[in-house]
């Protein structure tokens, strides 16, 4: 199964839904975006295929220098092929990447990523990885 990833964020009634845009372009290149409607909520929902839909977030943890710590947030999140993390999302608006736990530590709630594939592991090692002072110690392909 080729890379599939679902990105969402709540858009709150005190945000514009061009903000909560930008801030998901800002670490994503999607494909298609959508609205949905959950339980008297908005939603943004993003989704992407292969590795190229990663590969803002993948540049903004190097240049940030935050591999050991994505790749800590994202192994946490692996359920079989899937992993789901969150992202900050007024970080993300900012261009950064933030990792965050669910609704607790982003206000406006988080950028929520589900990534699908057969081969996790790949995508894991490809995005955040192993490091020795801070630097890769190989730079994996990308798993697509």
């Amino acid at each position: 199964m080729p890379i599939k990833v679902l990105v969402e964020a709540e858009v709150n009634p005190t945000e514009e839904l061009n903000k909560v845009k930008r801030a998901i372009k800002n670490v994503f290149v999607p494909a298609m975006y959508r609205i949905e409607n959950r339980e008297g909520k908005k939603y943004l929902v993003a989704e992407g295929y292969g590795s190229t839909s990663l590969i803002k977030l993948y540049k903004l943890l190097r240049m940030q220098r935050i591999l050991d710590a994505a790749r800590e947030y994202i192994l946490k999140g692996v359920q079989g092929n899937k992993i789901v993390f969150y992202l900050h999302k007024q970080a993300a608006f900012a261009g950064v990447a933030t990792f965050c736990d669910e609704e607790i530590e982003s206000p406006l709630g988080p950028i929520k990523f589900t990534i699908e594939c057969s081969d996790i592991e790949a995508v894991v090692n490809w995005l955040t990885p192993k490091t020795y002072q801070g630097k890769p110690i190989r730079e994996h392909p990308p798993p697509d």
